[in-house]
């Protein structure tokens, strides 16, 4: 697979919570971090999704927001 986008986090897929339309996919990458993509439910079936599956999360954000408490 070739894709434009730089930010792209290999890891393993951990879990898949699927809802009415959209599923929740968490992908731990190492280091204690795990990132969860919200995607549709039609596209875990099609790209045939599954729990201990290797998988990379592709980030493609025009804006990143940055908050911290008082």
């Amino acid at each position: 697979m070739k894709i434009s986008a730089r930010n792209q986090l290999k890891g393993t897929i951990i879990d898949i919570q699927k809802g009415a339309t959209t599923s929740h996919v968490r992908i731990d990458i190492g280091a204690g971090a795990v990132v969860t993509a919200a995607i549709t439910n039609e596209a875990v079936d099609e790209l045939k999704l599954a729990k201990g599956q290797a998988a990379t999360a592709v980030i493609k954000a025009s804006d990143v927001l940055v908050a911290i408490g008082d």
